[in-house]
């Protein structure tokens, strides 16, 4: 639940649900997003959801701080049933060209690299939130034999669809941009489409993420 409001600057203010970062507190935040976005309420022109926040931006000229703390606060949230989350398998080629630091993985982790992707392909992720670049999904968790830090210089450029690991999570880098996690793949597929004025993004907060192994071959050939 949330712990406290809080004013964001003028026109936003901010749903702290605590420190914790894991998917209890998480999808308590999703609950509210989703709760908020359908009801429509007046005045509100942006929502960002994070790890353990999330920012209500609105129109000063259509309503206030404390109008909208109390609508909030008076809120009836959407079940946990009632979320629609979707599950996605997300296609991964691991191919050489594309695990840029596999190899600093293996001795970071002291794991195979075989028993890396054993445990990556095996798992199902949850998307906490989307950010930093336009669609780049925040998916966790990984089991805590898997985490490793950011790597200590960041590349200039990491190629669009770039599969990164860092600490708890894993990403997928809707653009080409700079970039401080450890990739060990790439996907072919569309993550994020800004053609689509409604809904660019092909995964969102609360979703379910699997990843499935292709060859170089099918990874040439797909068409998404």
């Amino acid at each position: 639940m949330i712990k406290n409001i809080l004013n964001l600057g003028d026109a936003a203010l901010y749903c702290d649900f605590g420190k914790d970062v894991n998917k209890e507190t998480n999808i308590q935040v999703i609950k509210y997003f989703k709760s908020i976005q359908n009801k429509n309420i007046e005045g509100i022109n942006n929502l960002t959801p994070s790890y353990n926040k999330l920012i209500v931006s609105f129109d000063l000229k259509k309503t206030n701080f404390k109008n909208l703390k109390n609508i909030i606060e008076n809120l009836t949230i959407t079940n946990s049933s009632d979320l629609k989350n979707k599950k996605i398998e997300i296609p991964v080629c691991t191919h050489e060209n594309f695990s840029l630091d596999i190899k600093r993985l293996e001795q970071i982790l002291n794991l195979s690299r075989e028993d890396i992707y054993k445990n990556f392909f095996n798992k199902e992720f949850f998307c906490y939130m989307t950010g930093f670049i336009a669609g780049m999904p925040f998916l966790g968790d990984l089991d805590y034999n898997m985490r490793a830090e950011r790597l200590e210089t960041p590349r200039v450029k990491v190629p669009k669809g770039s599969i990164g690991l860092t600490e708890q999570f894993a990403n997928i880098y809707t653009y080409e941009s700079p970039g401080g996690w450890n990739i060990i793949g790439n996907t072919p597929k569309n993550i994020f489409n800004n053609s689509k004025e409604k809904d660019p993004n092909l995964i969102n907060p609360g979703d379910i993420i699997s990843f499935k192994e292709i060859t170089k071959d099918q990874y040439n050939n797909y068409n998404d």
